[in-house]
């Protein structure tokens, strides 16, 4: 699949790349690069509570196709379209499809029909010297936004932005960015961020001058912390947020390791500012790959676009398969989580482990999770497939324990 897109290709391997970072230079698209993949997704849920593992109304599928063109139209312009579509065809296996739905205020999904379609990109880009300009509904990678970006749910974009992101590589070993987000994008409905589409505005610098480490560092400025979902509801304290992420990582002699700080304040009266630090540290040996993270968040903001709680979030220990923290939002939590992987001749045997660890003192609070997860990565005739099973247990204060299953099956065709 053809991917040399104009800032995809500055910044997709530059921060939390997990230390294949190298600043890019900037480059203009191709006369037409297209880029498409179609394939199925499967996912068997257990959440614990009203669905067992197998029932439709807990099971989600969707078969799924997304096609994308940028082109140069001259003078350093260049457009980029990315179109995205799913169906169940009929198939009666599942109640929803393996796609996220629309964005709630408490971020669960409204699931849409089993047949939809959606623009996930459309943009403009422009390039001079050293300076790369991307304006439009885009993608955010990690390098971009680690706060913000763009994940995908059965090959298709979670969520898009509607934004305009510059980056510059004139400092020698240095990629520069500057960034302003108005919108994230599920689908073809918006999400306001900040009062009267004041959205999130960002500077971020990521240097590699220092042998084998990157250093990276990105500031966030979030006026009038709401998000309005139009039709919806207006979400959020109309105050003003600023974060910002740091993160330093090396390697040496085969041993790959790092330390990441997170920071969110607002002036939300009563409300104390959110300090995560992680560390991780990992090696390979042959065939074989191994990774500890620990991590420690405590404060009342969500370590998510800026602490408004929309999106994603690129610290360390979130993630086991789906989010597993819950960002410390009024209380603190300690994490770890263990990786390995091992080659095979078609592809890759990974698994992960995990420990969450929360003070909340309220009925229904998490106060500790476990959670484990394995599976199988493959290409065969060009196609990418894996297999993944996920098992975790939340002890929750007062309440019943909550035990939860999820088997996924997925195989994609790029071209």
């Amino acid at each position: 699949m053809k991917k040399a897109l104009l800032l995809s290709a500055i910044t997709a391997s530059v921060i939390y790349a997990g230390g294949d970072i190298a600043p890019v230079e900037p480059a203009a698209p191709a006369t037409a690069d297209f880029w498409g993949q179609v394939g199925f997704s499967y996912e068997m849920n257990d959440n614990g509570a009203a669905f067992d593992l197998g029932d439709e109304e807990n099971n989600k599928f969707s078969t799924t196709i997304v096609l994308g063109v940028e082109k140069d139209i001259g003078n350093g312009f260049g457009v980029g379209v990315e179109v995205a579509g799913w169906s169940d065809f009929g198939l009666d296996i599942a109640k929803a499809p393996r796609v996220s739905g629309e964005i709630t205020p408490n971020m669960v999904g409204t699931w849409r029909d089993q047949t939809d379609a959606e623009v996930s990109q459309a943009y403009l880009t422009y390039s001079f010297g050293n300076t790369a300009i991307k304006a439009g509904r885009q993608a955010l990678p990690k390098a971009v936004s680690p706060w913000a970006w763009t994940d995908t749910s059965a090959g298709v974009k979670d969520i898009t932005y509607d934004a305009v992101v510059v980056a510059n590589t004139d400092i020698a070993n240095t990629t520069l960015i500057g960034a302003w987000v108005a919108n994230a994008v599920n689908g073809n409905s918006p999400t306001h961020l900040g009062d009267d589409d004041t959205g999130i505005f960002a500077l971020g610098m990521i240097n590699k001058s220092l042998e084998n480490t990157t250093l990276s560092a990105i500031g966030y400025y979030f006026a009038d912390a709401t998000y309005d979902i139009p039709g919806v509801a207006k979400i959020g304290p109309a105050e003003d947020l600023w974060s910002i992420w740091a993160a330093v990582e090396s390697d040496f002699d085969g041993v790959n390791a790092g330390l990441q700080l997170a920071y969110v304040d607002g002036d939300v009266s009563g409300n104390d500012a959110t300090v995560g630090v992680a560390a991780k540290v990992g090696s390979s040996w042959g065939d074989m790959t191994a990774g500890l993270v620990v991590g420690y968040i405590d404060g009342d903001y969500s370590l998510r676009t800026a602490g408004s709680g929309v999106g994603s979030s690129a610290f360390w220990t979130d993630a086991l398969g789906g989010s597993m923290t819950a960002d410390a939002t009024g209380y603190s939590q300690f994490d770890i989580k263990a990786t390995a992987s091992y080659k095979l001749s078609f592809g890759k045997l990974w698994g992960d482990i995990a420990y969450f660890d929360y003070d909340g003192d309220v009925t229904g609070d998490r106060d500790n999770t476990f959670g484990a997860r394995i599976g199988y990565s493959f290409t065969v005739a060009g196609v990418d497939a894996s297999v993944q099973y996920r098992a975790w247990s939340e002890d929750r204060i007062n309440l019943d324990t909550l035990d939860k299953q999820r088997i996924r099956v997925e195989a994609f065709y790029k071209f």
